[in-house]
């Protein structure tokens, strides 16, 4: 089991560390909305090592301030930056074959100010599990968050809170839901239109966080090979990496989530907005009931049919204003089916694809110049990416039959 989430660290794609200061923003935005989000709660970050990860400092520094009933911390088998700040005799400890450092637990369940300098932070915690060997267990299984061992631990947490590998999110968030978690997880954009993650949020049960999207800065080992430079930097010889895309998904209540979303009427649409310039009527998907908006902005406030957005409107998703109806994979609303299609990219390379069925189609008249197009018998189309299928949260839009 262990075996491939080491495959995954050792491909050098997941180990990725999250930046304080991005724990901290998203954590206190939710204390905005309600103080007492995290009080008495016991918080679990599964996938981290205790002391050198963010997470673990920012709520080891913020135990009091959160009014933490208890902290879990968990590290993996050969972790490369365990030990770095705070070595613990448990990541060298038996024999065997296992990689080192070894995997443990540690759990605090109080933080107080023991060096006396008047307050109890981060210190304090370092100087708490020094001396307290008791608040660390050896992980036996390598610290897999699917081990038994860490299943137990998973089973005392009210709220679990990391950075998970993005190559094992599908498997991660259903173990969080087949347990009845709350959470908060950071995850890539992509991870929407998965057909494990997508239903969640169709019903509600998950939800994108407060600072999504933008470019975010996560800490990457020395020799991770970053081939862009302007997606590199090095401050104070610590390597760092943008990622793009980047969203958190949870299941915990904040207020941005019910911020009313202002729009315009669909005429005011068609004559304010320059990406409809032009045109007298919003375009129409050939397979689906719904109209083509190509961003937020242009959601007509009067119309009460449904409408393909694209995927980043989520973090504007207010699920008293709109309601989810599907996406591009959902097949059950479609209102036709192509047979196989010539596609033709922008170089004019033609390939026989069946691709069409999977994407929202928008009929064109004409071979569009710089874009990718289809051609099913005599017909032309151009599939926008990915789209959410929605409507207002009033309409109860009625289905076309299928073709």
């Amino acid at each position: 089991m262990n075996r491939g989430l080491h495959a995954a660290k050792a491909a050098k794609q997941d180990e990725f560390y999250t930046q304080y200061v991005d724990i901290q923003k998203e954590v206190e935005a939710y204390l905005e909305f309600d103080v007492d989000t995290f009080s008495s709660k016991v918080v679990y970050c599964n996938c981290d090592d205790p002391f050198e990860s963010n997470f673990f400092k920012y709520f080891a520094a913020n135990f009091n301030k959160l009014g933490l009933k208890k902290l879990i911390t968990t590290s993996y088998d050969g972790s490369p930056i365990a030990g770095a700040q705070l070595t613990f005799g448990e990541y060298d400890q038996g024999n065997g074959k296992r990689q080192r450092p070894k995997a443990i637990a540690v759990e605090i369940e109080e933080v107080k100010d023991i060096n006396g300098d008047g307050a109890a932070g981060i210190e304090d915690v370092k100087l708490f599990l020094e001396r307290n060997p008791h608040s660390r267990t050896p992980l036996t299984e390598g610290g897999d968050f699917r081990s038994a061992e860490c299943v137990e631990l998973l089973k005392q947490a009210d709220i679990v809170v990391t950075n998970p590998p993005f190559s094992l999110f599908r498997e991660y968030v259903a173990q969080l839901v087949e347990h009845g978690k709350k959470f908060l997880v950071i995850g890539n954009q992509n991870a929407i239109t998965y057909k494990e993650i997508f239903p969640l949020i169709k019903e509600n049960k998950l939800w994108l966080g407060v600072d999504n999207g933008g470019t975010k800065w996560f800490q990457v080992q020395e020799d991770y090979d970053i081939k862009t430079e302007s997606r590199k930097k090095v401050v104070n010889g610590i390597k760092y990496f943008s990622m793009g895309s980047i969203m958190w998904f949870t299941n915990l209540d904040h207020g941005r989530r019910h911020q009313k979303l202002p729009l315009m009427t669909m005429a005011e649409n068609l004559k304010f907005s320059k990406n409809l310039r032009g045109k007298t009527a919003y375009d129409r998907y050939d397979n689906f009931d719904a109209i083509e908006v190509g961003t937020y902005k242009e959601i007509p406030s009067d119309y009460d049919g449904m409408m393909g957005v694209p995927i980043t409107f989520l973090d504007k998703y207010n699920p008293d204003q709109f309601e989810i109806h599907g996406y591009e994979h959902s097949y059950e609303l479609h209102v036709r089916d192509y047979p196989p299609q010539i596609q033709v990219d922008t170089n004019g390379k033609r390939s026989k694809v069946t691709k069409l069925n999977d994407a929202c189609a928008i009929k064109i008249m004409e071979p569009p110049s710089s874009q990718t197009y289809y051609i099913v018998e005599d017909e032309l189309f151009i599939a926008p990416y990915k789209r959410l299928l929605i409507c207002h949260r009033r309409a109860r839009p009625t289905r076309k039959a299928k073709k």
